[in-house]
């Protein structure tokens, strides 16, 4: 298995490998700012996300971040590496939160080339990735799939 710790710039559907695994070069610190506001614009208003003094007498002991919010930042921290190339976001499944998630955490993502193949259209390819994500005491607190439509160098890289 590879451990890739660079960012790459050109990730056509040729470049990727079953079994390849990326550790993606940025990690991310959760600021309560963006954690609160992103919460509250997609209208979630539990008080888990908000209220500190209610979550002092739960056994979690402070407010968690919003599993919504998690999977946007590995998936974006993810972005650069399995992105760029990409002509659509064919799905995202077996998505799983394995542990909590609070203001100030850095997350880390990482993912796994699960399985390429071909497309019904001779410019691209599909990818499946495995992505999953670690806090900064190495917990993974979280896991999902997502398949991507994904450029051929062939038919769309520099000449």
């Amino acid at each position: 298995m590879q451990l890739n710790q660079l960012t790459e710039r050109d990730n056509y559907f040729e470049d990727f490998t079953v079994g390849e695994v990326m550790k993606h070069v940025r990690s991310k610190t959760l600021e309560p700012l963006e954690q609160v506001l992103i919460t509250n614009m997609v209208m979630n208003t539990a008080s888990g996300h908000f209220d500190e003094e209610v979550m002092k007498s739960h056994p979690m002991g402070r407010r968690l971040s919003f599993g919504g919010v998690n999977i946007a930042m590995f998936v974006g921290l993810a972005s650069q590496d399995t992105a760029e190339n990409a002509i659509a976001e064919l799905g995202m499944d077996k998505i799983r939160l394995q542990g909590p998630v609070f203001h100030g955490d850095t997350l880390t993502a990482y993912t796994e080339v699960l399985e390429v193949g071909p497309a019904e259209r001779e410019d691209a390819g599909v990818v499946r990735f495995k992505h999953y994500g670690t806090k900064q005491d190495g917990s993974i607190v979280f896991e999902g799939e997502r398949t991507v439509l994904m450029k051929r160098r062939s038919h769309w890289g520099a000449r």
